[in-house]
């Protein structure tokens, strides 16, 4: 048996973060994965970073996610491509403001993050990618139609793929695929406020889609304190930001 801790989409949210951490090293699992967007929007982008980093040199694997690609490049209708006509100036605002809490040797570490890593487990390929395999914004999202989905699915022979992207977590299976949307682990949307992450479990000696269980997982942290910390913080969409950290649902 095989257990893999995975989490997404922090936003800079290190009260979050350090309170998932807490529950995932309870858990003892075998291998931790993080599927991005680890700075953009919070409160604390340095302090995520640095956590994830020590998460990291501890062996666990981290991705790029689109918002990374954003704070790291510049390049803004590659990290928002639903924006017809540019990311608003809220977007480009924020993302200058993570920039300068990170430094340059942080921005430069997302900027070389991977954007998908793979494990083998046995027979089981597991991908780990921020919204779907071969992009960092088609998500896998519920209510996706299910054409569309077949073929994002497609794009791997991953029999588990795990994401985020959404900030909805959810497991389902896609035939023989198990999908793992590991939600947000400090900027979730579902209605929720609690960081959520999933924990994972294959078992080399089941056949098929027996081998894997996943469980969405929910972990309590203060979300006043990081709502207010986003507040203070006074940039152009703030209030937002803080209002669906507080709440646990999208704001805007």
């Amino acid at each position: 048996m095989v257990r893999i801790a995975a989490l997404s989409d922090i936003h800079g949210n290190l009260p979050a973060l350090q309170e998932v951490r807490k529950a995932i090293d309870a858990t003892r699992p075998d291998y931790v994965a993080i599927c991005g967007d680890l700075a953009f929007n919070g409160p604390d982008p340095a302090g995520a970073v640095d956590l994830v980093r020590e998460l990291e040199r501890a062996g666990a694997f981290v991705i790029c996610g689109n918002t990374d690609l954003a704070v790291a490049d510049g390049d803004f209708a590659a990290a928002f491509p639903w924006f017809s006509d540019g990311a608003p100036d809220s977007y480009l605002i924020a993302a200058e403001w993570v920039r300068d809490q990170l430094g340059d040797e942080r921005v430069d570490y997302l900027r070389h993050l991977p954007w998908e890593r793979r494990l083998r487990v046995g027979d089981s390929l597991v991908v780990f990618c921020h919204a779907s395999p071969g992009s960092l914004t088609d998500g896998l999202g519920a209510d996706l139609d299910p054409v569309v989905t077949i073929d994002r699915v497609g794009r791997t022979d991953a029999s588990v793929i795990v994401c985020g992207h959404t900030h909805m977590p959810e497991v389902r299976q896609i035939g023989w695929r198990t999908i793992v949307n590991v939600g947000s682990a400090g900027y979730v949307f579902d209605g929720d406020p609690t960081a959520s992450w999933a924990l994972i479990e294959i078992d080399d000696e089941k056949v098929g889609i027996e081998k894997v269980t996943a469980e969405i997982k929910r972990t309590a942290y203060d979300v006043m304190a990081a709502a207010n910390a986003v507040s203070e913080r006074g940039l152009p969409g703030d209030v937002y930001r803080a209002a669906t950290i507080r709440t646990g649902k999208l704001v805007r």
